[in-house]
């Protein structure tokens, strides 16, 4: 099982995961909502975003940080090697 976070101030839980490839997964997504939020100039106005995948026990595992680039379309922070093809 695996928490993701944004530690953005304030720090809060987004979401849990059964598989790292999920945790992933579901960081891409709160990366593409944020870079679709600036495009379309809603909610503030930040330089940029963290986030954070932990394990279980709280240890956080992966960090990002990630700023919006409204000059071109959204590119996936998750590159193919880390989406791997192991089993979930």
């Amino acid at each position: 099982m695996f928490e993701i976070w944004e530690t953005s101030e304030p720090a809060r839980l987004i979401s849990d995961a059964g598989s790292l490839k999920v945790a992933l997964e579901k960081v891409d997504t709160m990366c593409r909502l944020r870079h679709d939020q600036a495009v379309a100039h809603i909610g503030e106005t930040r330089e940029g975003y963290n986030f954070e995948i932990r394990n279980r026990e709280g240890k956080a595992l992966a960090r990002l940080s990630y700023v919006p680039d409204t000059s071109r379309a959204y590119q996936s922070v998750v590159v193919e090697e880390m989406r791997g093809d192991d089993e979930e």
